[in-house]
């Protein structure tokens, strides 16, 4: 079988590649082992994260290093036995989430979510899918006046320094619009710019059916097959047939060491895994927005499916079994905030986020080899950027001026 373009993975983000490649005039093959949207796009908490300009840092006060440590919280949960292997990527984590360091990542990070609520837009129009997204935002309900306190001023900063919109909420006027919250909240923060997908699932096989009405292929296939040759590229399919093109796209998120170690590369990508479950809301009750119990480290997320419960980060090994503690610890303090009723999932669900230490994603040409490109290393943020760096990936790889500086992206930045 021969192509224009191979991209591997058809999570969110390879799945948006693929489009923008097919859109531009080039034949393209996605490929993976399971369905379309079926891992890590699957599981987030279906947020395009415009205000987003600040990627998850590891925190740096005592309190919250302190808590950590003591490994019994729903925002962070680790595996000892991974931690010695993970010991070198949390350092340089750690250092770049300094004040500084981070700040200036932040302004870098900003030219890619800054298009990321247009972008989907386009797609979303494009693939009939725009029923899915809700422009309601999101909101930070507090329990203290000190958390409140802080991150009304961190809004306020965010709005003066990238022009991002946001509403300080009262008691009153926060009861308003969700009723029934728990009432002894004092107040909450609603981002608004943000753009809210009630089925991440079902935006991603929107934007594959746009795929295949203009021309693009699906096939099941081992990345881990790919291999240079004459003609460019080729990866072996599960049938036993050969799939040849010009270029290849990794787009494989926390497995895209599959081909980048077996390249060469030494990319210092690691893995934050995370679970969900979907609940059913008990008698009337109606969440009108997705909701961050700031102090706890869970969220609630309206969706098709239900109230969708999801955790904070646990640091383990990409393939070790699941272990879902901080699901186990957040529900019954979820079921405070809001009140939940029976599961609907049959047990919990896990995904695993790829991430650089950088907290930036790596977009653009593989320093070694032509004709190779890499869209990966997303961390939280692979829905919210998918769109961008699709369109940013068709655009290097057909020649086009690209519509944001790739620079700060690139592989290179690791040596």
């Amino acid at each position: 079988m021969q192509t224009d373009t191979i991209v591997l993975g058809a999570g969110i983000v390879g799945i948006s590649v693929a489009l923008h490649l097919q859109k531009a005039g080039r034949s393209v093959l996605l490929v993976d082992k399971r369905g379309p949207g079926q891992e890590t796009s699957y599981g987030n908490a279906g947020l395009i994260q415009r205000e987003g300009v600040y990627p998850y840092g590891f925190p740096h006060d005592f309190g919250a290093l302190i808590r950590y440590a003591m490994n019994n919280t729903i925002d962070a949960h680790y595996h000892w036995n991974a931690i010695p292997k993970l010991a070198p990527f949390l350092w340089t984590y750690w250092m770049h989430s300094r004040a500084s360091q981070h700040e200036a990542i932040a302004h870098k990070y900003a030219t890619l979510i800054e298009h990321c609520v247009s972008e989907h837009d386009t797609l979303a129009q494009e693939a009939g899918a725009t029923n899915l997204l809700r422009r309601k935002g999101w909101m930070k309900v507090f329990r203290t006046a000190a958390q409140q306190d802080q991150r009304l001023a961190e809004a306020a900063r965010w709005n003066r320094d990238f022009g991002l919109n946001y509403r300080a909420l009262d008691v009153a006027t926060l009861r308003s619009e969700e009723p029934h919250l728990d009432q002894s909240l004092i107040g909450g923060l609603h981002w608004t710019d943000p753009v809210t997908v009630v089925d991440p699932l079902g935006l991603s096989k929107a934007y594959v059916a746009r795929f295949e009405e203009l021309g693009g292929k699906l096939a099941l296939g081992d990345a881990g097959t790919l291999v240079q040759d004459a003609a460019g590229w080729s990866v072996t399919l599960t049938d036993g047939t050969k799939a040849q093109a010009k270029d290849a796209v990794v787009a494989l998120g926390p497995w895209a060491d599959v081909v980048t170690t077996k390249l060469g590369y030494h990319l210092p990508l690691a893995v934050k895994r995370g679970y969900h479950m979907h609940y059913k809301a008990q008698g009337n009750a109606v969440l009108n927005h997705p909701v961050l119990d700031t102090e706890r480290g869970y969220f609630l997320a309206p969706m098709l499916q239900g109230i969708r419960l999801t955790t904070g980060a646990e640091f383990a090994d990409r393939d070790a079994p699941k272990t879902p503690v901080q699901l186990a610890r957040a529900e019954p303090i979820a079921r405070t905030l809001f009140p939940l009723g029976e599961r609907v999932d049959a047990e919990p669900w896990l995904g695993r986020r790829p991430c650089t230490p950088d907290m930036m994603p790596i977009i653009g040409p593989a320093p070694k080899h032509k004709n190779l490109w890499f869209s990966i290393g997303h961390a939280h943020h692979g829905l919210t950027l998918a769109a961008v760096t699709g369109r940013m990936i068709a655009e290097m790889v057909t020649g086009q001026k690209v519509f944001v500086d790739p620079t700060p992206f690139s592989a290179a930045r690791f040596g």
